[in-house]
């Protein structure tokens, strides 16, 4: 029988039980097995607006399935994952786990709720309905060989120079801000949230690009290295181009720009993110040689607040 716990701090034990449990799970799955915004907070032991959510099963010493609820901007993101080992038929741990984060939330006055789940299926659908949930936004994990074939990068690409940390951060939060005004994870981004990111170990700013037009960034290439993957896999982080300057192909230059340097880095694959929505920056890169590896799905609904909140 599954028990759940609630946490709203963790400790460092805590902690690392949690990490071999998404290590397990992302050696299995072949993907993250938390976003790295939530990871983030799971290694702080939890900050504003956090809670664990930790399943445990009689003779099991360690976690057997996790869940962590975040809230922030007016909602409540959640993220569930279930031990490798313990994903068996008939096995509830992923909706007891999903019942409780429901019972947190609607505790905490409700809110519009959003759960992401890589490779979703039936199964997924049937999960995340047992706290109201529907299907939502879809994303395209796509990839591509490295490196880039000599004809498809064509002559020249934009000049680029390395973010130069203490010096870069403000002109670049304005200029992603802008970009991804109507983005609800990758807009509104803020100094710590940037500073966090320039602190991790994967953090290179070699590989961070920017494109500056008299004397301003207007465009970026931010690239990130996988090195725990087997093979190390590179990825087109986040790109983005200032809105007045749109439809002169340096989106395009500066994805180019991105795998260029991750294939001199060494790296044979790359990968990025893109809403399945978004069908002009689809064409885009399936037009640079990337195919569509897997599919994200958003789960999506509002929950009301428990009776007496």
């Amino acid at each position: 029988m599954t028990r759940v716990e609630r946490k709203e701090r963790l400790d460092p034990e805590e902690i690392g039980a949690i990490n071999e449990l998404l290590a397990a799970a992302a050696a299995a799955d072949d993907h993250a097995a938390l976003d790295e915004h939530a990871w983030l907070d799971l290694v702080q032991g939890g900050r504003s607006g956090f809670g664990a959510l930790v399943a445990r099963e009689p003779d099991h010493p360690h976690p057997v399935g996790y869940a962590q609820v975040t809230r922030g901007g007016g909602s409540w993101a959640v993220e569930y994952v279930v031990d490798p080992h313990h994903r068996l038929p008939g096995n509830t741990i992923g909706p007891d786990l999903l019942a409780e984060a429901g019972r947190l939330i609607a505790e905490q006055g409700g809110g519009h709720v959003h759960l992401w789940v890589s490779r979703a299926g039936p199964e997924s659908d049937r999960v995340a309905a047992v706290i109201g949930l529907r299907p939502g936004r879809a994303l395209y994990q796509m990839r591509r060989r490295l490196p880039v074939e000599p004809g498809l990068a064509g002559p020249d690409l934009p000049a680029t120079r390395a973010f130069v940390p203490g010096r870069d951060e403000q002109a670049w939060l304005e200029l992603n801000n802008r970009a991804f005004e109507w983005h609800p994870e990758q807009g509104g981004w803020d100094l710590e949230t940037l500073k966090e990111r320039e602190s991790q170990p994967w953090f290179d700013p070699e590989g961070f690009l920017v494109h500056e037009e008299d004397g301003r960034i207007v465009g970026f290439c931010w690239t990130k290295v996988h090195a725990d993957h087997d093979p190390p896999l590179g990825e087109i982080y986040v790109i983005a181009v200032d809105p007045a300057v749109t439809r002169r192909g340096l989106g395009r230059g500066l994805t180019l720009a991105g795998l260029d340097h991750l294939a001199r880095r060494g790296l044979r694959t790359a990968m990025l993110y893109c809403d399945a929505a978004n069908t002009r920056a689809v064409k885009l890169y399936v037009d640079l040689g990337f195919t569509v590896n897997h599919i994200d799905q958003a789960y999506v609904g509002d929950l009301p607040p428990a009776e007496g909140t």
